[in-house]
């Protein structure tokens, strides 16, 4: 009875929630390819729950039998109850090894089915563009691995399992009482709409105060995300007020506390009216049973036969009478997770892409035009908590660039925010593809290549140096996971970090700390720059290496660029001036288009706009920064350029 009125009660909260959702065409059929690797185990499975309902159904007859022997007080009763009872015992040990069973194939279908949504989701949205993460709640997306992965795993566990089993037990129970007594059985029946229409009752109301709680839940989280990273500790220790904190935390708890007191008296007055509505029908059943059995209608086994076979019935019926909201609600969890699955991946590679040869390193920009996709193409509605996606078209950021870099070479990016520096730089990496025009290596369109060859030829190192929460050598290994120690090493000496690391106890397996906190952010990038040197590709991209850091920092930081590119091709974005003047030659960048090119004293001397922002670095920045916050520079290594 308690696992019927969880599955109704469970039922009665999603009802309004699978309500407003509507099922895109198609599901149905895909939620069977994706059971159809587990057909056998699923056909197993409700084998074993048809013969647990017909045990169900055969223990209360033997049950009456034994009741009917003892009061027939025939010559043989003796020996027919023992009988009986072996019988009794015989189901009872077979419907626990069907227990067992349908336990064991449940867990192997459901688990088999969350692993593979998880790893589909998980690989799925690693090939989705930047801009989908810039733009989703991580929380939502975290939800989809979770929470509706599990609801689309009960489809095939408590779902399948409930209907197939609850249907086989009503007909077998409803078919058995009726030929038994129909009188006694439609006094039964009854009882049965006072307690399915007050609880549809509370039900809605459960369901109001859950979506509350849901959302406060939400709220705590994000606030504890939020205060215990170290960024947000770090800024609460600064600004923020420990009591005010505390104190709007804890009226959210508060309230938390309250719905669950609600929670509990809900659900224990909806059990404690089934269990009710069940003892007086049972109640009615020896009543007129009884009355039966006196007048010699029926026998008194009869009636024991009619109670038990009563409390079998009440489950199946109240959670039959909630299957549709059921079996919707696990379709809507599959629905969720077909939409992270529907979306198109920002890159892709080509059937038939060719592997780039070792040592690439010339790169070209044949007229390149890019927008970014707008929020339709990248992002759901539902990750971002908003109502509709913007279909707005965003405009251009580069309009027709065009250069080439020989192998070798270092040139700067130059140009106001927003001018499309970054955007270049992420074009070469793939990071997102052209809208028009080509970007190559070698001279093959980079869309053409594998992506595994490009990762490979390619290395970045940007101006917020991201460790995992591991050991540097997991976050080293991560460019390059078959690396020795030696090789290892090797890297972190080229990037003048070998010392630093070595001093520490725990050396290489020292943990770094979420997001490396635990170095200062001079050692943090020259441990990325030992990563890309473990890498060993032939073409380095530095994205602000060594913006934000204090003179010392960038002195180490410097020496460890040094070695990290030489011989290598190399695209630079800084606000280093020094980075700048070592540069053969810059590009200066204005509004999606190379407006100047050329080496740093030919521009100056052109009074254009690399001069202003020159003569305005040097007006309001100071010698160490002479193009202030706004400039970015990307180098790649020495050689020519051409439009």
């Amino acid at each position: 009875m308690s696992m019927s009125s969880w599955s109704m009660l469970r039922s009665l909260q999603n009802s309004d929630r699978v309500a407003e959702h509507r099922l895109r065409r198609g599901t149905t059929r895909r939620i069977l390819r994706f059971a159809r690797p587990y057909r056998r185990d699923i056909v197993v499975f409700l084998v074993t729950v048809v013969l647990a309902a017909g045990i169900g159904v055969a223990t209360p007859l033997l049950a009456g039998h034994v009741v009917n022997a003892i009061t027939g007080a025939a010559p043989d009763a003796a020996g027919t109850i023992m009988k009986l009872a072996v019988a009794i015992a015989v189901l009872a040990v077979a419907d626990a090894f069907l227990s067992l069973a349908q336990r064991w194939y449940s867990a192997r279908i459901g688990e088999g089915i969350i692993l593979d949504l998880r790893t589909q989701v998980y690989d799925h949205v690693q090939r989705m563009p930047l801009q989908f993460f810039t733009r989703t709640q991580t929380g939502a997306l975290v939800s989809r691995l979770n929470n509706d992965v599990m609801g689309a795993q009960r489809a095939f566990t408590s779902t399948l399992s409930g209907v197939v089993s609850n249907v086989i037990q009503l007909v077998l129970t409803a078919g058995v009482m009726f030929s038994l007594s129909w009188q006694i059985t439609s006094l039964s029946l009854v009882m049965l709409p006072l307690f399915i229409i007050p609880a549809r009752r509370v039900g809605k109301r459960l369901a109001e105060i859950t979506r509350e709680s849901y959302n406060l839940d939400a709220k705590m989280n994000a606030t504890m995300t939020e205060r215990f990273n170290v960024a947000g500790a770090m800024l609460v220790k600064l600004f923020g007020s420990p009591g005010a904190e505390a104190s709007r935390f804890g009226e959210r708890a508060t309230r938390v506390r309250d719905i669950g007191v609600q929670q509990a008296m809900y659900s224990r007055t909806f059990f404690v009216a089934m269990l009710l509505v069940a003892s007086l029908a049972q109640a009615l059943t020896y009543g007129l049973g009884g009355w039966l059995a006196v007048t010699g209608s029926v026998t008194a086994g009869t009636v024991v036969t009619l109670a038990l076979l009563l409390t079998r019935l009440y489950g199946p019926l109240t959670a039959l009478s909630n299957v549709r909201v059921d079996v919707m609600s696990a379709l809507v969890s599959f629905d969720r997770v077909f939409e992270v699955l529907d979306l198109k991946p920002g890159i892709e590679e080509r059937p038939g892409a060719v592997a780039l040869p070792s040592g690439a390193g010339r790169i070209e920009f044949d007229d390149v035009h890019f927008r970014y996709p707008s929020a339709s193409e990248v992002s759901l509605a539902t990750l971002e908590d908003v109502a509709t996606l913007d279909r707005t078209e965003n405009a251009p950021v580069l309009r027709g660039v065009g250069f080439t870099v020989e192998p070798g070479q270092l040139v700067a990016l130059v140009g106001p925010s927003g001018a499309g520096k970054s955007t270049t730089s992420m074009l070469v990496s793939r990071i997102y593809d052209v809208t028009s025009g080509a970007v190559r290596i070698d001279g093959i369109d980079v869309r053409d290549t594998t992506l595994d060859s490009l990762r490979d030829t390619i290395g970045v190192v940007t101006q917020d140096a991201h460790l995992f929460h591991e050991t540097i050598a997991e976050n080293l290994r991560y460019a390059r996971p078959g690396a020795t120690d030696d090789e290892m090493w090797e890297a972190l000496r080229g990037a003048q970090v070998a010392d630093l690391v070595a001093a520490l106890p725990d050396g290489l397996e020292t943990v770094v700390g979420e997001r490396g906190y635990r170095f200062s952010g001079g050692e943090k990038q020259r441990l990325a720059i030992a990563r890309l040197l473990l890498k060993k590709p032939s073409i380095v991209v530095l994205d602000e290496a060594t913006a934000h850091l204090d003179s010392e920092s960038e002195a180490a930081v410097q020496r460890a660029l040094a070695t990290a590119l030489e011989g290598r091709t190399a695209l630079v974005i800084a606000h280093r001036l020094s980075t700048v003047r070592d540069a053969d030659q810059i590009l200066v960048l204005d509004a999606g288009r190379v407006v100047e090119r050329g080496r740093h004293e030919e521009l100056v001397a052109a009074g254009g706009l690399y001069a202003e922002l020159y003569r305005t670095q040097f007006a309001g920045g100071s010698p160490g920064r002479p193009y202030g916050d706004d400039v970015e520079i990307v180098t790649v290594p020495a050689g020519q350029i051409e439009p």
